[in-house]
């Protein structure tokens, strides 16, 4: 693709994120939101494979229907309550419609159905940029509505974590287990998302640096599948070694990183007075480890059948996208130490 029109791509989807994020009137927000969605498109196009064409049609469809979504709860709430402002919305129907209307714009269950589809026809470069910077403005917008109905976003956020570990459970596909991955991460903020806005954040940010960094991993061994894995340790020896710590990261063990948030999430639901909400969603938590350990197993233990004598990586010439892998694998497994700093900055 041309570099202009890459560089007009990525100012567009910079952007709409920025213009929602910024927002208070719910027009705005849903311009933002449409820029963010047609700016992605011909970035999801550019290889002309058939499956990235269904996959550009499948996502353009579905991302249509949460569009008109949030713009009839947008008018709805300004026909009930006579204001477009995002964080008055006090009427519980439009306020429904809306959170519904962004859980099928970011994938969450049971509106998940598109987006495991979606990743699989796209490459891995693009389906880092749907599974980390297309979250950030519905989530911009899930912060900014009231509490109105917390037993919906917790039944959300708990199918959402079930559904993310179960149905990466017989995948092979990394891309698809990726998207599942999302989805249980997605259910965990969303728990928590109405007693500590702070702590869906700190759990949106680990999640963001977790997931480029693995993306970033699969990209340079060129690994889209689970038996692909097995591979890594000839072509990176290095890399082979991290990946399998970055994964289990991934699943919310410690000392990593990723155990930080979901201990945090833990904690919040048992002083709210949710302690079965708390075991469900350690319980979940399980499945989504189990196709961690899959591959960390595939990675450390398995011996590619075949190890063609080419060239391995670490020989190439050095690119941005190591240094880029460098800078988020290094957060990604060391940030647990930091958990009383968090904790003070956040004010949890």
């Amino acid at each position: 693709m041309n570099p202009y029109i890459l560089m007009l791509l990525f100012f567009s989807l910079t952007l709409g994120t920025t213009i929602t994020a910024t927002s208070s009137h719910w027009l705005l927000a849903w311009m933002g939101l449409e820029l963010n969605t047609l700016a992605i498109i011909p970035l999801m196009t550019q290889q002309h494979h058939p499956r990235a064409i269904e996959a550009t049609t499948k996502y353009f469809l579905t991302q249509a229907t949460a569009a008109a979504t949030i713009l009839f709860a947008g008018i709805t709430n300004a026909w009930l309550t006579g204001q477009w402002d995002i964080q008055l919305m006090t009427h519980p129907v439009p306020t429904t419609m809306m959170v519904l209307g962004l859980a099928l714009k970011i994938g969450l269950a049971p509106l998940h159905t598109w987006l495991p589809e979606v990743l699989q026809g796209l490459n891995l470069t693009t389906g880092m940029i749907m599974s980390t910077w297309q979250k950030l403005a519905p989530f911009a917008l899930l912060l900014q509505i009231p509490a109105a109905n917390q037993e919906m976003l917790i039944l959300l956020g708990l199918t959402s974590t079930l559904v993310g570990g179960w149905g990466g459970l017989n995948q092979t596909q990394m891309r698809k287990v990726l998207a599942y991955s999302s989805i249980a991460h997605l259910g965990w903020m969303l728990i928590i998302i109405q007693f500590a806005p702070s702590l869906t954040l700190l759990a949106l940010t680990t999640y963001l640096i977790m997931t480029t960094s693995t993306f970033l991993t699969l990209n340079f061994n060129t690994a889209t599948t689970m038996n692909s894995l097995a591979t890594t340790w000839a072509k990176a020896p290095l890399l082979a070694t991290l990946t399998p710590l970055l994964l289990l990261s991934l699943g919310g063990l410690p000392p990593m990183t990723g155990f930080m948030p979901k201990w945090l999430i833990l904690q919040e639901l048992t002083k709210q007075d949710l302690p079965l909400t708390a075991t469900f969603a350690a319980l979940t938590a399980l499945l989504s480890l189990y196709f961690y350990l899959r591959m960390s197993y595939a990675i450390a233990l398995t011996i590619a059948p075949n190890n063609l004598a080419a060239l391995t990586p670490w020989r190439f010439p050095s690119s941005s996208l190591s240094f880029i892998l460098a800078l988020t694998m290094v957060p990604a497994l060391l940030l647990l130490p930091l958990t009383p700093a968090a904790i003070t900055f956040l004010n949890i």
